[in-house]
This record gives structure tokens, C-alpha cells and sequence, in this order.
């Protein structure tokens, strides 16, 4: 009886922790929550004073004492109880109280592949203490071909690209699981070093990070566009100390992105070189599919068709694809359950 009672009234979530950016799926009602994976905390009482939206705006704009950080780094805790902290503020804000005894949540939170048992246990334990029932894990590239409606559980080739903040997941997947994967610390965070880097070096301009994201939403690019586009950078002139103002071209950006977006393409590359042959010609039917906010770069499906010839596309609404296919598992979680990552909560069956 308590436990019909725990599976028709406890609200199923499914998380997308990202380490830019968090997304929250409520099983039955969709996407909920979407914020940045920032926490701000007073270092002098170690109190957490706001998370997501709040947090985010205090960046680069604090007094000493008080730091905005980003607990997750290239998609893996760096800092567990900050990370717990931002994981129960998510699951508090989205559960609707219904009874005083509301039954703990299940929970599903995508993680890079390849990540350690340890990095792993990290996550579960982390969602446990933040208040959830049971854990699951899923691979961030398996979540975003299931939100892509890719048939993951056929025996297909699916080639799947997901560029998220800090890393940039390449897989394979055919009969519900990864064939083959590979997950590069290269993606959205890099690109934005790229250009602050490319700021001192050309014109001895220091930038914040969030001047460098505005630039690379705004202008960057991986292949040249038809129209060249402008855009003025701000920040501090290294030699005089001053404030200084100078405009840069989407050509510039391009070529400060450059190293990096090669690192993508060369590992796209090499995952094709090892994908099976027959697996292979599924793919040049079916194409690679791009996912995550990375996938929105301008021209990095015309450059990827260019190096690769196999078709190449950004699936509708890339920024969202992870946290989908994850709400589409714990929404059938019976039938979409070999799709997980084996762990103690999900034992192999007997």
C-alpha cells in the first residue's frame, strides 16, 4: 500500500547538471527549471547567500569575501557540498508539496561518459543527501539521442555530438547502449578562454568571462560567414590600467576559436575511424546529430560536413536534448531502464 503510495504521488525529476548551465525535468509536467550551475558563497561564514539566476549576476561583481563559484568543472564535482547545496535548492524548487509525508523524488542526472566510479558515486551520494530517494545515471550523449528521438534501442548507427559547457561528449550508440565514446575537456568554456586569451595577446585587453560569451554568442563562428559581423569588446587595457573599447570582426573570433573547434572535429574524426563498418553506413545515412549549446555555433555543421562528408545537423532546440531524453527515461522508466549506467542502485539482473 506505502509503496503505491511513494510511485503515484512522488514527482520523478530528471537533471541535466550541467557545469554552465542546470535544467530540471519534473516527470509529468516537463521542463521546469533552467539556470546556471552557480552558487555564491560568504567564504568568511561559509553560508551560501544564492544559487543559479542570483548567483550568476554576482559574477566578477563581488567584494572579497564573498565568491561565485561553479562547483562542477568539465562536467564532473569539483566541490561536493556546494554541489549538494545547488542540487537540493533545484529539487526543492521544483517539488509541489501535496501531503506533509510528499514522498522523496527518484532522481536521474546525466553525467559525461567515461567519467570514474568515484566521480560517479560522487553524483549519486550528492543527490541522495539533496534529498533523493534513488539515483540513476545516464551518459549525457545516450540522454541527448533519446531526446533527439534517435531509435537508440534498434540496431542502428547513431552518431551523436553533444557540446556542452565543459566538455564535448562524441559517441556511437546502437541496442541501447554506447558502442563507442569519447568525451573531450574542450566545449563551451574553452571557446570562451579562447577569446579572452585572444583579447590579451592581440590587443592587451583583459575581458570578463561573461564579455567573452556575449562575444562568441554574438559573432563566433567555425566556418566563414557569408556576412561579416562586428562587435565591440570591453575590458581593461594591461598597459594603461584604463577602460578601453575596441571592435573585433566574427573573423577574429573564428580564428581565436580555431584550436579549439579543431580538437572537436579531430575527435569526431578519430570516432569514425573506429566506428564498425556496418554501423558506419547507417551513419552516412542517417548523419551526426549535434546537441548542446555548443551545436549552435555558426557553421559547425557546414565545417563538420566539409571534413567528415557525412551529413551533419543541429537537432531542434540542441540546449534542452540532454535533459529530454533523460525526462523521457524516468518517464518510462520500465521500458527505457538498460539505457542507464549500471550502479548499485540499478544492479545487473540476475
Amino acid at each position: 500500500m506505502f509503496n503505491k503510495f511513494i510511485s503515484r504521488f512522488s514527482q520523478d525529476i530528471a537533471i541535466d547538471l550541467g557545469t554552465a548551465n542546470s535544467l530540471v525535468y519534473v516527470k509529468g509536467r516537463g521542463i521546469v527549471l533552467s539556470e546556471p550551475s552557480v552558487v555564491a558563497i560568504n567564504q568568511k561564514t561559509g553560508q551560501v547567500l544564492a544559487i543559479g539566476n542570483e548567483a550568476k549576476k554576482m559574477v566578477g561583481r563581488t567584494p572579497g569575501h564573498i565568491v561565485a563559484t561553479r562547483p562542477l568543472v568539465q562536467g564532473v564535482i569539483s566541490d561536493f557540498e556546494v554541489t549538494e547545496q545547488m542540487l537540493k535548492y533545484f529539487i526543492e524548487k521544483v517539488q509541489q508539496k501535496k501531503f506533509i509525508l510528499t514522498p522523496k523524488p527518484r532522481v536521474i542526472i546525466g553525467i559525461p561518459c567515461g567519467v570514474t566510479e568515484v566521480e560517479k558515486k560522487a553524483v549519486q551520494d550528492a543527490a541522495k543527501n539533496a534529498g533523493a530517494r534513488e539515483v540513476y545515471l545516464i551518459e549525457e550523449p545516450m540522454a541527448a539521442a533519446i531526446g533527439a528521438n534517435l531509435p537508440v534501442q534498434e540496431a542502428g548507427g547513431n552518431f551523436v555530438v553533444d557540446i556542452g559547457g565543459g566538455t564535448t561528449e562524441v559517441a556511437v550508440i546502437s541496442l541501447g547502449g554506447l558502442v563507442i565514446a569519447k568525451s573531450l575537456r574542450v566545449a563551451g568554456d574553452k571557446m570562451n578562454e579562447d577569446i579572452i586569451y585572444f583579447g590579451q595577446e592581440e590587443y592587451k585587453l583583459l575581458v570578463g568571462e561573461r564579455t567573452a560569451e556575449e562575444i562568441k554568442i554574438s559573432v563566433g563562428s567555425a566556418y566563414p560567414l557569408k556576412e561579416k559581423k562586428e562587435i565591440p569588446m570591453r575590458g581593461r587595457n594591461l598597459v594603461t590600467g584604463l577602460p578601453e573599447e575596441i571592435i573585433v570582426s566574427s573573423e577574429d573570433i573564428r580564428k581565436a576559436l580555431e584550436k579549439s573547434v579543431r580538437q572537436i572535429v579531430n575527435t569526431i574524426k578519430t570516432t569514425i575511424e573506429e566506428t564498425p563498418p556496418e554501423l558506419l553506413a547507417d551513419i552516412m545515412t542517417s548523419g551526426i546529430h549535434l546537441t548542446g549549446g555548443g551545436a549552435l555555433l555558426r557553421g559547425l555543421d557546414t565545417l563538420i560536413i566539409k571534413e567528415t562528408k557525412i551529413p551533419t545537423k543541429v537537432i531542434d532546440d540542441p540546449l534542452t536534448a540532454v535533459v529530454r531524453g533523460a525526462g523521457a527515461v524516468i518517464e518510462n522508466l520500465d521500458e527505457l531502464r538498460e539505457v542507464l549506467v549500471e550502479t548499485d542502485t540499478l544492479a545487473p539482473p540476475k
